[in-house]
């Protein structure tokens, strides 16, 4: 599968790019609404790459391991969701007050 192979390296690249930020950034709030971020990624990552092993090879261990795979992405996504839909609103709060003391 092209797709998932395609979408698989976007969602590690989209991991890699928000934990370069995470470390770059240096205002609390902005650290934990990026890192939620990444974790959001890094579950997709996880998952598709899950999804890609059930299309590569079909045994029953291949399926167990997958699903494992699939259901702990999705679960790490719907999470860092959450808590990017959390911080979301002190990470404007907090942005909107580092740019009202320039």
């Amino acid at each position: 599968m092209p797709l998932l192979v395609f979408l698989i390296v976007v969602s590690f690249a989209m991991y890699v790019f928000y934990k370069i930020k995470y470390v770059r950034s240096s205002r609390p709030i902005e650290r934990k609404w990026l890192s939620t971020k990444s974790s959001i990624a890094l579950g997709l990552f996880v998952a598709l790459f899950g999804m890609n092993q059930l299309f590569l090879f079909q045994t029953t261990i291949t399926y167990i391991i997958s699903g494992l795979f699939i259901l702990l992405g999705a679960l790490n996504a719907v999470s860092g969701f959450k808590r990017y839909k959390h911080y979301l609103p002190f990470a404007i709060q907090e942005a909107d007050e580092a740019n009202s003391h320039l």
